[in-house]
């Protein structure tokens, strides 16, 4: 399977505000690719580049490296070119087919031989377990059925590239949790490289061999899932990736908060060579709560908070608490053992803490 490589790629609608701006992206032969971000970021204009959909205004598209779109080189290979297949949103099937005549209408298309086309046919619907539908219409289909008919269709051609653009947001929750361990056993089973947009950072970190993490049009940052969730390059990814949200306490020279105050100090004297920290960020599921008697570890920052909420989210709880008017969020599998309006204490390891400087970039340690 060929490596995608986009460079320095530029896509603007009007004379002022960039859809894609200056992208670098590179994804390699084989790979499940997410491109993640909030609706508006640039993430589906990104697939419609590489589809073909899309004309750049600056900028190279290369596939196995072969320049398909560059302003600058006079280049434009059109869709049907590329070597690509695209899963939008809407399934978009034939009504009047039958998932048989759907499955096989990009290699009709193609004048594939009967015998090759009912070949590939009879193997990609058994594959996505299909095949007893074959003479149904797509709306004798449920949601997840025809979503497997419309990824079947773009298989069937066999793509060097599958891109799919949010294909399992139409499907409830249960449904797309089927649906995401299906497309995992499709990119194990057939190799395909993968190219997924998403707004849902579970299904980016659960599908994904690497994550792109895009905002106003820009990449914030390329990484495994568990490079993203674990050390996240900026306060943006932090704030993103995450739920419950993480949390992220500002401790500039002007905030008098407790917490602020607590955290800083403690900053100081665990790490006396680190400068510049400008926000802390605490994963709600690496806070321990404590009895408010007990004494936190001297190593561990540590303080006193009021509860002031519990949530239940079914075999998880989310503690709200309040620290000196401060919020915090804690996220725990176990029984969280106190009531509202109780007071308690909380520690976190220093392993745990996410340290951000004032303009919001990751501080190594």
């Amino acid at each position: 399977m060929p490596t995608i490589t986009l460079s320095r790629v530029s896509k603007f609608y009007d004379s002022s505000t960039p859809a894609i701006s200056e992208l670098d992206l590179e994804i390699g032969h084989g790979e499940f690719m997410c491109l993640l971000g909030p609706s508006g970021c640039g993430k589906s204009t990104t697939l419609r580049v590489i589809a073909g959909l899309e004309n750049l205004t600056k900028g190279e598209v290369l596939i196995g490296g072969r320049v398909l779109d560059s302003r600058d080189q006079g280049i434009f290979v059109p869709p049907e070119k590329r070597g690509t297949g695209l899963v939008f949103q809407s399934y978009a099937l034939w009504p009047h087919l039958t998932v048989e005549r759907n499955v096989s209408f990009g290699l009709r298309l193609r004048k594939v031989s009967r015998e090759e086309r009912q070949r590939r046919v009879e193997f990609v619907m058994r594959t996505l377990g299909i095949e007893k539908f074959r003479d149904r219409y797509p709306s004798q289909l449920s949601g997840g059925q025809q979503q497997r008919v419309a990824l079947a269709r773009m298989l069937v051609i066999e793509p060097n590239v599958l891109l799919l653009d949010e294909p399992l947001s139409n499907l409830d929750a249960k449904l797309r949790l089927k649906m995401r361990a299906e497309l995992k056993r499709i990119h194990a089973e057939f190799g395909t490289t993968i190219v997924f947009v998403t707004h849902d950072q579970w299904e980016a970190l659960t599908l994904s061999t690497r994550v792109a993490v895009m905002n106003e049009g820009s990449l914030q940052q390329v990484g495994s899932p568990d490079e993203i969730y674990n050390s996240p390059a900026n306060l943006f990814v932090a704030e993103f990736v995450g739920n419950p949200p993480i949390n992220m306490i500002p401790i500039s020279d002007g905030n008098g908060e407790e917490l602020s105050v607590t955290t800083k100090q403690y900053l100081a004297r665990t790490f006396k060579e680190i400068g510049g920290v400008g926000f802390v960020g605490i994963r709600p599921e690496t806070i321990l709560l404590l009895p408010d008697a007990a004494v936190g570890s001297s190593r561990n920052l540590t303080s006193r908070a009021e509860v002031s909420g519990i949530l239940p989210t079914g075999g998880n709880w989310i503690v709200e608490l309040d620290v000196a008017g401060a919020p915090l969020f804690v996220s725990t599998s176990e029984p969280p053992g106190c009531a509202p309006g109780k007071h308690v204490c909380f520690q976190v390891n220093p392993a745990s803490l996410h340290l951000f400087d004032l303009d919001g970039f990751r501080v190594s340690r």
